[in-house]
């Protein structure tokens, strides 16, 4: 088992860019969303589809929801806040 702070040594370096813009302050409101769902994978996490624009992000027995961003690929603040919540929930920060 990796332990949670070695998971960014896996990651690339794309993955470890759209980190840092994850929690950079202010919050970007123009990361694309596909980026971050990337990032969720790259760090060890599971995307289940739902319905419509639904996704769901399980680690490790912990999950969240998101909706995808329509008609834009851009991921709005509050989206963006969702996913820092959810990784600093799983363990993994810049």
């Amino acid at each position: 088992m990796v332990a949670k702070n070695d998971i960014i040594l896996f990651m690339n370096r794309n993955h470890r860019k759209t980190l840092a813009t994850v929690f950079a302050n202010p919050v970007s409101g123009n990361i694309e969303w596909r980026r971050i769902e990337a990032l969720f994978k790259a760090a060890g996490c599971e995307i289940i589809e739902g319905s419509g624009s639904r996704i769901t992000v399980l680690h490790e027995g912990r999950k969240a929801a998101f909706h995808r961003p329509h008609p834009g690929k851009d991921a709005l603040r509050y989206r963006v806040n969702a996913a820092r919540d959810f990784l600093k929930l799983i363990g993994v920060g810049p």
